[in-house]
């Protein structure tokens, strides 16, 4: 098996997963975009349409990180990935602090200045973004995005493909449900239910 590594995607969080991987020691050959991606991503030459993934496969790449920002189209093209016989690796920030008593799963992205702290979990295919900090006993799941700047206390919950806007801020022990959104700058102090946007200063169920 090559030891390079395939990115799926070819957008600006690309481009920090690329230099997340190369700063943990991983050559990145190639990146897999849309109809209507760019050549390059940085100075990554970028293979237009997934059909790329099975050709790269059968020519020795095993390593592959999914680099998009939908938490959806993430856990799916993760999935096929699998499928395919790609193992998922981590891109995680040598700037980043993971406690090592926290639990990690594969193709999870944790950006510069992220903190993950004592016990915490966090699930296949999430992103810690940049400055985010989860505290102790965390759970963290699939395919969730933690966006910049949030912080999260102690014993919170996340449910699957569920995005905290930039700068949220959620109380000790607080559940969120699935597939929910918060909005930038929101304060999470009650649990939110599964497929509900909340906004606001403390937050407000404003759709379902």
């Amino acid at each position: 098996m090559r030891s390079e590594v395939i990115v799926i995607g070819a957008g600006g969080h690309a481009k920090v997963c690329i230099e997340l991987l190369r700063a943990m020691g991983e050559k990145v050959d190639f990146c897999v975009g849309g109809p209507d991606s760019s050549d390059h991503c940085l100075d990554v030459p970028v293979l237009i349409g997934d059909e790329n993934l099975p050709r790269l496969r059968s020519q020795g790449y095993g390593k592959l990180f999914v680099a998009v920002g939908s938490n959806e189209l993430r856990d799916r093209l993760g999935g096929i990935a699998t499928e395919l016989g790609y193992r998922l690796v981590n891109a995680i920030s040598p700037r980043a602090v993971v406690s090592p008593t926290a639990k990690l799963g594969v193709g999870v992205a944790v950006m510069a200045g992220a903190v993950i702290n004592a016990d915490a979990v966090v699930e296949d295919l999430a992103v810690i973004n940049t400055g985010a900090t989860v505290d102790h006993d965390c759970w963290i799941g699939k395919a969730v995005h933690v966006a910049p700047q949030c912080a999260l206390a102690g014993n919170v919950t996340v449910g699957s493909h569920t995005l905290l806007g930039i700068g949220c801020k959620v109380i000790v022990g607080i559940k969120i449900g699935e597939r929910v959104t918060v909005g930038a700058g929101g304060v999470v102090i009650s649990a939110i239910e599964s497929g509900a946007t909340a906004v606001g200063i403390p937050v407000r169920v404003i759709a379902k």
